[in-house]
């Protein structure tokens, strides 16, 4: 059965900029978002491109003062360390502040020394920092990826907006489509509503949202998957669907023409009541629940393809001394890091320890 339509006249219509609006949360989280990721790039790039330059050409130090040295772990997963690094190499004296942050679940201290790039002495970092490399570059590529991925999804949606509101106000034939509403929040008289275009033509979902004064609904005409279904036109080619009232004030129209353009919809209309704008209630918002939704997909993505590695470092890896292998299996908790140096112990016994399974001596296997 086909949804029920709209009588439209036959000719171009304009929209005031105001029937399409931002979500409430862009003003704020936009800038929010992106100073985070600005500041991750600034407070950890440059650490990170220093420790990738020393590892080329790595000497340890067995003189030198750490002074300050702590490490503080937040969300109980992210560890920053911090000391500042004193030492002479060549009769010349050096003093360098170091920074470094990971993703560990180690309880207890860490043990470091001095290491230097050998043919740039003035670049010096904590052993600590090499060890951590892998984990750290992992960590700030993926902390990168997410903010600055939300920030630019943010920014399109922005610019999206901007542009669809500048063509609402040039006349184009409009065509009548059904829209899902995701999200109804009613603040003060007003519906905040968030709708998408999904189910109109195969469409690629594409989330609009607008806000309708007291006394203003939208013309509910069904619904799927539980969701309200309600009418709305595409203004030409316009990116966003423009969502309608019951009384379609929306529309320039005579009231002879906004007559017989209901007359479709005349028992809809009739028998809708606010009542029939209420989403499921797990669903509040649904920007918000697509964003989590990304967010925890992209984070069981990456702990599967973590553990997949480290299953394969402790049961495959041709060598024990792997990277990132070492650092991920470090880093998992105590019994799963027992059992992983203890498989690698079978392969790689006679030879010496990789780091995450050594004993005191750094050495020799631990028990």
């Amino acid at each position: 059965m086909l949804p029920p339509t709209l009588n439209l006249p036959n000719r171009p219509f304009s929209f005031s900029r105001s029937v399409i609006s931002a979500p409430k949360a862009f003003f704020w989280s936009t800038p929010v978002i992106l100073a985070l990721a600005i500041f991750i790039v600034l407070s950890q790039g440059p650490g990170l491109l220093r420790d990738y330059q020393i590892s080329q050409s790595p000497l340890p130090l067995d003189d030198g003062d750490i002074d300050n040295g702590r490490c503080t772990t937040r969300k109980f997963v992210f560890t920053d360390c911090e000391a500042q690094l004193r030492y002479s190499y060549q009769g010349q004296s050096y003093s360098s502040h170091v920074e470094v942050m990971f993703v560990d679940f180690h309880m207890g201290d860490y043990e470091t020394g001095i290491v230097i790039a050998s043919d740039h002495p003035e670049l010096a970092t904590m052993s600590l920092g090499l060890d951590k490399l892998w984990n750290r570059i992992i960590t700030f590529s993926t902390l990168c990826v997410l903010l600055l991925g939300s920030s630019l999804a943010m920014l399109f949606l922005g610019l999206r907006i901007w542009r669809v509101k500048g063509q609402l106000g040039h006349p184009a034939l409009l065509t009548p489509i059904p829209v899902e509403i995701s999200s109804v929040q009613n603040k003060k008289g007003r519906l905040f509503i968030t709708y998408s275009d999904k189910i109109a033509d195969g469409k690629t979902k594409r989330t609009a949202y607008t806000h309708m004064r007291e006394g203003e609904e939208p013309i509910i005409i069904g619904e799927n998957g539980g969701k309200p279904v309600a009418m709305a036109v595409r203004h030409g080619s316009t990116a966003l669907p423009v969502l309608l009232d019951r009384q379609l004030r929306r529309i320039d129209l005579t009231d002879q023409e906004r007559t017989a353009a209901l007359a479709p919809l005349a028992s809809l209309v009739g028998n809708a009541n606010s009542s029939d704008l209420a989403p499921p209630p797990a669903v509040k918002s649904g920007s918000l629940w697509g964003g989590i939704k990304t967010f925890l997909g992209l984070m069981l993505l990456l702990v599967v393809g973590i553990t997949g590695f480290w299953l394969w470092y402790v049961l495959a890896s041709p060598t024990q001394f792997q990277k990132p292998g070492m650092d991920i299996n470090n880093a998992m908790p105590q019994p799963l890091n027992e059992w992983g140096c203890a498989q690698l112990k079978k392969r790689f016994g006679d030879g010496p320890a990789p780091y995450g399974c050594t004993a005191s001596d750094f050495r020799s296997w631990k028990q």
